[in-house]
């Protein structure tokens, strides 16, 4: 992909509890458990990115706990950091071929949630 394009790319976070909207575009669950009572049609994405969610102990040990949200950005950026995970966000990013992203999650928080940290860390990796 071009520089220029790769510097343009938009990666979003939307819950899975917001309709899909066209303006998504390539659209990523980024959760290591299906939200429920949701459909993959009201879904609609393009993959389930499981593997790029928090392990599981780290997701329990968070339990989206405001006062654990920095220790938990760390921790969470460590296990990104991984060659495995670094891999399958190159893959991510290759998949959308250049659409803007959307990182679809659960959780009722907005402002502490996976998502976001792996927003930045995409974006990041899509600059390079």
């Amino acid at each position: 992909m071009p520089h220029k394009e790769r510097e343009s790319l938009k990666i979003f976070v939307k819950r899975a509890y917001e309709d899909a909207a066209p303006e998504d575009g390539y659209r990523v669950l980024v959760d290591r458990l299906w939200p429920r009572g949701r459909s993959k049609e009201m879904l609609a994405l393009g993959q389930w990115a499981r593997d790029l969610a928090p392990s599981a102990a780290l997701r329990k040990w968070f339990g989206h706990t405001p006062t654990r949200w920095k220790a938990f950005q760390q921790r969470y950026r460590f296990e990104l950091d991984a060659e495995e995970q670094q891999q399958r966000m190159r893959s991510l990013l290759a998949d959308a071929k250049g659409q803007p992203i959307t990182l679809v999650y659960g959780a009722k928080d907005e402002e502490h949630n996976q998502a976001i940290v792996l927003q930045d860390v995409l974006s990041h990796l899509s600059e390079e």
